[in-house]
């Protein structure tokens, strides 16, 4: 099949799913439909309408089979960036976007569509893995901050921004236009909400001085609508508890946090059998959930969101969709036997609208 078939055949295939599912009639799909084919007849691709847009982005998070969180996928708050043509009105958009998602800690979920990837000399792309990340510096005495950021962070440096070499350090966000020189944009402290964690019954957490950012807001994936690529769609959620407490800080490749919490905790670390890492890990995400209560910062725990996927589920199956699924994804990292998801198979097929990972890039949980 040819490249131009198969926008022809995605494209068809969108608009009839897309107009099914809003409930618009069968003369305007195929009004719509033909509207299409002949545009992409006359310049090899064509526009989404605003209304189409919003709904297909919607439909690719329905669709993204590793993410436990998809009950919400109508809630999607669609932001419309595609007239942004400079690197200056792209981080413009990208600071309104982190704004309206943080929402002073009741997180609303939100998409920001940059221009498809029509032209590559004018393709968006941004270079963060998520719009806040904390920088990873490498030195003589190990990583100081997020070892999972050292290849940003030494970009970063190379186009000139310095850090204070701290463990929680802000990396700006990097914009690249086709093939120009990256360039950087420093990202508000005023804008960036953060919780300082806390333990409930563990007073002697707080020497630990952690903290994380509230908001998890993807960035290096490409969303794809009806055979139209955008480079650039940056979205969020709300974190579950476990991806920071469970992956982010306890990940011996990241913060690495469950020795140094095991041992204000006066556990013995001697043998794997006295399960000291368990009880640390536990612990760790009990700080993580009690603070961003505590701070009014949404946030779920892992069982929470176990039981609204079940309802996910049921909603698809009243709705005749089937629902799809990443097995490897969708079990929380902490305690996945307690939860339905553990006990359960997925069809782990890949249905469109979605989203995709760079293939070049080894991804981790966020």
């Amino acid at each position: 099949m040819t490249q131009h078939q198969e926008l022809l055949d995605e494209a068809r295939q969108f608009i009839a799913a897309c107009y099914g599912e809003l409930g618009i009639g069968s003369e305007e799909t195929e009004r719509r439909q033909l509207e299409v084919m002949r545009e992409i007849a006359d310049r090899g691709t064509y526009t989404h309408t605003q209304e189409e847009l919003r709904h297909g982005a919607r439909m690719a998070w329905r669709n993204s089979n590793r993410c436990i969180g998809r009950l919400f996928w109508e809630t999607l708050q669609v932001r419309d960036a595609r007239n942004a043509e400079t690197e200056e009105q792209i981080a413009e958009a990208l600071l309104g976007h982190i704004e309206e998602a943080t929402n002073g800690g009741k997180i609303r979920p939100v998409i920001t569509v940059f221009r498809p990837a029509v032209d590559p000399a004018l393709a968006v792309h941004i270079k963060n893995y998520q719009l806040v990340r904390y920088a990873g510096y490498e030195t003589d005495s190990g990583v100081i901050g997020d070892p999972d950021s050292i290849a940003l962070t030494r970009t970063c440096i190379e186009l000139g921004w310095r850090g204070n070499g701290g463990p929680f350090d802000v990396l700006p966000l990097v914009i690249q236009i086709g093939e120009r020189e990256p360039r950087l944009f420093p990202i508000p402290q005023d804008i960036v909400l953060e919780v300082p964690l806390t333990h409930p019954e563990l007073p002697a957490f707080e020497e630990l001085r952690l903290k994380w950012y509230a908001v998890p807001i993807v960035s290096n994936m490409r969303m794809e609508i009806g055979g139209i690529s955008y480079t650039a769609a940056p979205f969020n959620g709300w974190y579950m508890g476990t991806e920071i407490g469970a992956r982010n800080l306890a990940d011996e490749q990241r913060y690495d946090m469950l020795p140094r919490l095991a041992e204000l905790m006066g556990l013995d670390t001697s043998r794997e059998s006295s399960l000291w890492r368990d009880k640390a890990l536990v612990e760790l995400n009990v700080a993580v959930l009690h603070s961003y209560k505590s701070h009014g910062v949404s946030i779920v725990d892992h069982h929470t969101a176990a039981r609204q996927f079940a309802q996910f589920g049921e909603k698809e199956a009243r709705c005749g969709r089937d629902l799809t699924g990443d097995w490897t994804w969708l079990i929380p990292p902490v305690s996945p036997a307690t939860t339905h998801i553990f006990h359960s198979h997925y069809d782990n097929r890949t249905v469109k609208p979605n989203f995709f990972y760079p293939e070049r890039l080894n991804v981790q949980a966020p």
